[in-house]
């Protein structure tokens, strides 16, 4: 990150003249050099938070770690407030109440600490839905790093994909699917997970590996039992490189999860889930997208496997330096596991367990201040079909979200 950050500087103190005067107004800096191709998006938000913590070292604070070898403290947080406006449409029968409601979607409170270069601490709690978004210990070297504590599992590129930075507000329906707890439809096969995790990089190719508890955290006990008393493992690794006007990223990701598959958990039904992603920025323009699919043991049924597989396309373009513009697409085949419109569209209320979903949202940002201050909204469209026991054959949810973000 030093040659990184030394080229931002140099680049910045060019155009700015002055380095307080960059660390003051970095946002429309760092996403003008994204867009460059200078910098990546998780380039950028690593330098967004060191330049906070530089203009945090110049300033007086109040703030006094309760450690002495506390070299740097950091205090951040995060508000969403979110509507949700749908409703839902079944086929030959009864709809369900429609979602009409104001909620405050996350309540981030962080806290980080650093103990020289090397260690590091980051407690993020999230009030809103009562969990730890982070709670790892980390060691430094260079490119490399350690975390040991509570993370996210490194599978699922829209998963891993900042909550601060999603365009379409919401993940796709695949990716929740996928990612989200095991419902007997959803996969939970990825997401907050305790454990050992390592990460690195040498030249334009990163890489990585986890060994965790295979459970989600909050979906099962503290303690080893017959549904989680082994180990997962995960390894991820991909290329990123520059472009004339831009930059792009490709991986890979895979996860071993012993005892999490079939329709409840239990020993012997094993998980399975496999990722692959891409992602390249032209100018105004990005367009993203990822492929997941498993093998779940038991999956259908307790005699029938389930190997479920979807993919998500985003395009987002930058209308003006404020107003950027964001469609997406996703499509979910369960093959015979089942998904209810509310497994996938968030606040969507229920249509019944289907085979298929396929969900669409087009909407817009407005960059108050980029991502630290900003107002998006969008139409969501979703349909499931292909009757699953008895539900019926079709049906549709739409209508509008919208979303206010501040960060600090």
């Amino acid at each position: 990150m030093l040659n990184l950050k030394s080229k931002l500087f140099a680049t910045a103190a060019f155009l700015l003249g002055s380095s307080f005067a960059i660390a003051q107004d970095s946002g429309p800096l760092v996403e003008a050099l994204v867009r460059k191709g200078i910098l990546t998006g998780q380039e950028a938000e690593e330098l967004r938070a060191e330049l906070l913590q530089d203009v945090a070292a110049a300033t007086p604070v109040m703030a006094v770690p309760g450690a002495k070898p506390v070299t740097k403290l950091a205090l951040g947080a995060r508000l969403q407030i979110q509507y949700a406006g749908l409703s839902t449409d079944i086929a030959n029968a009864a709809d369900p109440a429609d979602t009409n409601h104001f909620f405050l979607r996350r309540v981030y409170l962080v806290t980080k600490a650093s103990f020289g270069s090397n260690w590091s601490m980051n407690i993020t709690y999230d009030a809103a839905e009562s969990l730890f978004d982070a709670a790892v210990v980390q060691y430094k070297n260079g490119s490399n790093t350690v975390d040991i504590g509570l993370r996210k599992a490194p599978l699922g590129f829209e998963e891993l994909t900042s909550s601060g930075s999603l365009k379409a507000i919401e993940r796709s329906g695949v990716t929740r699917y996928f990612i989200e707890p095991n419902n007997g439809r959803r996969l939970g096969a990825s997401g907050y997970r305790i454990g050992l995790f390592t990460d690195g990089s040498v030249g334009n190719f990163f890489y990585g590996a986890a060994v965790t508890n295979p459970e989600r955290v909050g979906s099962s006990t503290d303690n080893g039992n017959a549904t989680n008393n082994n180990q997962a493992y995960w390894a991820h690794g991909g290329f990123k490189g520059k472009l004339a006007e831009g930059a792009f990223t490709v991986g890979a990701a895979v996860g071993l999860l012993p005892d999490q598959g079939g329709k409840t958990l239990g020993a012997g039904n094993d998980l399975t889930i496999w990722s692959l992603y891409g992602d390249i920025t032209a100018g105004n323009f990005q367009l993203s997208a990822e492929y997941l699919t498993a093998d779940v043991d038991r999956g259908a049924s307790a005699t029938v496997d389930a190997s479920p597989s979807g993919y998500w396309v985003l395009a987002s373009y930058k209308i003006t330096p404020k107003l950027e513009g964001v469609v997406r697409y996703s499509s979910l085949d369960t093959d015979g596991r089942g998904v209810n419109l509310s497994d996938s569209v968030r606040s969507a209320p229920g249509g019944g367990t289907m085979d298929k979903l396929d969900e669409f949202f087009v909407g817009a940002n407005y960059y108050i201040q980029g991502n630290d201050l900003k107002w998006q909204f969008g139409y969501v469209y979703g349909k499931s079909e292909d009757t699953i026991a008895g539900a019926p054959a079709e049906a549709e949810t739409s209508g509008l979200r919208s979303q206010f973000q501040i960060n600090f």
